[in-house]
């Protein structure tokens, strides 16, 4: 690292969050600098942007009161850092990686760069092994495992931030011997009171022991919103590559990321592209995102459980739309379901996890897990069709086996996919497996003829 250089009286403009300095030092993109402002507060960014003769700079901090004249800043010579350390477990961050928990400042034992560590795509293994959430929908339906990367979509004023709290709080590993878990939560531009309300949640139920909570508020600079995600992810590297535990990274609100992208790239002067976004926003995504694996020859993973609420629940959406490239799959959260009292309101159709084939089965979840999923989501997808001719033919029109998966459906969404508390996944496969019960025979074509009379047949003969 070069001696860090000082530049006074260099700045030339500043426009929202951006500082413009005449480029009088050397200086690299993304290098890291401190801004005096002459009264005793220093600001903290990054090198956003250069060329022959201007210095970007994008303040992590609100630029208001800050003097052109007066402005002194230091340059690092590096990259933003990191400073972690094994006891930032149970601790809460602000979005630049601060403590405000009225802890003591971190012992750190490394510093790593915010935008990730270097990984050879050769060393990366095939995600596998379950992650239980307590959630049936996901753990019977669309299984999360470990190494993956699954979204969750939902839409404004739906329970995502409910769900987030809960899944952060139930999930676990089944297999005791399989190593330590953890928890990276990242709140991304939300309201101050949901802030506490993350806060106070992890800490009553105990989960904030093994949890690193970063906490962004929608009344902080929109840089700071960008970097926010990166200094998560960059605490849950360092537990899962450097410490060895396996770390599920919740963070929400994606769409709140996206806004600020779009904010701070208008202000660049971007070109826009679909609906005012910047045309880099899934390259960006994806250096967030693909931070998610194992690795080969160590023992920790990372999985991520990105949420993000689709503007006007437009599936379509650049935001849902480019994430879902990214990702493996996504969960959807419905509004119909939500009106009508269903919690977790997971609408299992649109919902995918393609990794789900790789962590579960015989060996890791159940030998019937897999079968009895598809003949769920099967029977189902009938139901739902069954709804619709209903509502043109009525109840009545609809012959016997119709008005037995219109049954079905309406079961399915009050049993399976509502619940008050955690289920394990075998509770929610035998909900499943008394679901079935109710459908004939003959329309059970996802499962074997060993699978009915095993848990089909013989428990009616019980």
């Amino acid at each position: 690292m070069r001696p860090e250089i000082y530049a006074l009286g260099a700045a030339k403009r500043i426009e929202g969050p951006l500082l413009f300095l005449k480029r009088t030092v050397k200086a690299g993109l993304n290098e890291a600098v401190e801004i005096d402002d002459g009264q005793g507060q220093t600001r903290l960014g990054y090198i956003a942007a250069l060329d022959e003769d201007t210095i970007t700079i994008e303040v992590m901090e609100s630029t208001r009161g800050l003097a052109l004249a007066d402005a002194r800043v230091r340059f690092h010579g590096e990259p933003l850092h990191f400073a972690v350390g094994p006891d930032i477990l149970g601790r809460v961050f602000n979005g630049t990686g601060r403590v405000i928990d009225g802890g003591p400042v971190i012992s750190a034992t490394r510093h790593f760069r915010i935008d990730g560590l270097p990984i050879n795509p050769a060393a990366r293994t095939m995600p596998t092994d379950f992650i239980e959430t307590g959630i049936a929908t996901i753990d019977l339906m669309n299984s999360l495992v470990r190494g993956q990367k699954l979204p969750l979509f939902s839409g404004s004023g739906l329970p995502h931030d409910r769900l987030a709290i809960q899944i952060a709080r139930q999930a676990r590993l089944r297999d005791s011997a399989a190593g330590e878990f953890a928890i990276v939560f990242a709140a991304i531009g939300v309201p101050y009171d949901t802030a506490e309300r993350f806060r106070s949640a992890m800490e009553d139920s105990g989960a904030l022991e093994h949890t690193v909570l970063f906490l962004n508020l929608a009344s902080d600079s929109s840089t700071q919103r960008l970097l926010c995600p990166r200094y998560a992810l960059t605490a849950a590297e360092y537990l899962a590559y450097e410490e060895g535990k396996h770390v599920l990274v919740v963070m929400t609100d994606m769409t709140n990321y996206c806004e600020a992208l779009r904010e701070v790239s208008s202000s660049h002067g971007v070109v826009p592209s679909r609906k005012g976004f910047p045309g880099y926003m899934y390259s960006d995504l994806a250096t967030l995102y693909e931070r998610a694996g194992s690795i080969k020859g160590i023992e920790g993973s990372l999985t991520q459980l990105p949420i993000l609420t689709m503007p006007s629940d437009d599936i379509t959406h650049p935001i849902p739309d480019l994430t879902g490239y990214i990702t493996e799959g996504q969960i959807v959260i419905d509004r119909e379901l939500d009106r009508a009292g269903i919690y977790p309101p997971v609408s299992v159709l649109p919902s995918l996890s393609r990794l789900m084939k790789d962590g579960t089965g015989a060996g890791m979840t159940h030998p019937d897990h897999p079968a009895l999923a598809n003949q769920l989501y099967a029977s189902y997808a009938r139901a739902v069709h069954v709804r619709v001719l209903a509502s043109v033919v009525g109840r009545e029109g609809l012959s016997d086996i119709d008005q037995q998966f219109l049954d079905f459906g309406t079961r399915f969404e009050q049993d399976l996919v509502h619940q008050h508390a955690a289920r394990t996944l075998e509770q929610s496969m035998e909900i499943g497996w008394q679901l079935l019960r109710k459908l004939p025979r003959s329309e059970l074509h996802r499962l074997n003829d060993e699978q009915i009379a095993q848990h089909v047949e013989s428990a009616e003969t019980a």
